[in-house]
């Protein structure tokens, strides 16, 4: 099993908006390309205040195979609709883990 999580620090100023556009919408589109069985979806605690609202979504792939085959076909689109619509008001980054 994979884990792929994207850990997102936001902008005050699109929390609400960003919240709500994740689980309405890209949330179940990645959901969607069948490459995973399950997600979460976490508020980070542990920030400095005024560094903004930080999450971390995480996706649960059955094998390496699912999780190449969502980079390379669904992740560019997906990806590029949330740089779009949150452009410059977001830092993201991806960690790809084993369970052991």
């Amino acid at each position: 099993m994979i884990l792929y999580n994207v850990t997102v620090n936001l902008d005050p100023s699109i929390h609400e908006d960003w919240l709500q556009w994740m689980k309405t919408k890209h949330i179940p589109d990645v959901l969607a390309t069948g490459m995973f069985t399950e997600n979460r979806f976490l508020r980070v605690l542990s920030t400095e205040e005024g560094e903004g609202f930080t999450y971390s979504i995480q996706y649960t792939a059955p094998s390496m195979e699912h999780y190449e085959r969502y980079r390379a076909e669904f992740a560019p689109a997906l990806q590029a609709e949330h740089t779009a619509r949150y452009r410059d008001q977001f830092v993201a980054f991806r960690t790809l883990l084993e369970w052991v």
